[in-house]
């Protein structure tokens, strides 16, 4: 029974590992786009505040922190972190 399910977690894993690498690889990527973007995004909150209204900028600045790497990039990186720390459970399973 239990070389059955070792048998069947096994392709489970594979998947698992690849899916975190592919993710690992996008992310490290796209971290260039999101600093720029970050970047750009905070020098028009910037004008907004001088120019317009205060309440403009604040949005704006929040989208820039969400777009930054310490933003939803970072939150991708700790739900990578978790699946791999599956993953790694799933290969111990199958190397007992």
């Amino acid at each position: 029974m239990m070389l059955i399910l070792k048998i069947l977690t096994a392709p489970v894993s594979l998947l698992i590992f690849l899916f975190v690498w592919l993710c690992a690889g996008l992310i490290s990527c796209s971290e260039i786009v999101f600093r720029l973007a970050g970047g750009i995004m905070t020098l028009l909150a910037l004008a907004v505040l001088f120019t317009y209204s205060v309440k403009n900028s604040i949005i704006l600045l929040v989208i820039a922190v969400l777009v930054s790497p310490m933003g939803l990039p970072l939150l991708a990186v700790k739900l990578l972190s978790g699946l791999q720390s599956i993953n790694n459970r799933l290969k111990g399973f199958l190397h007992s």
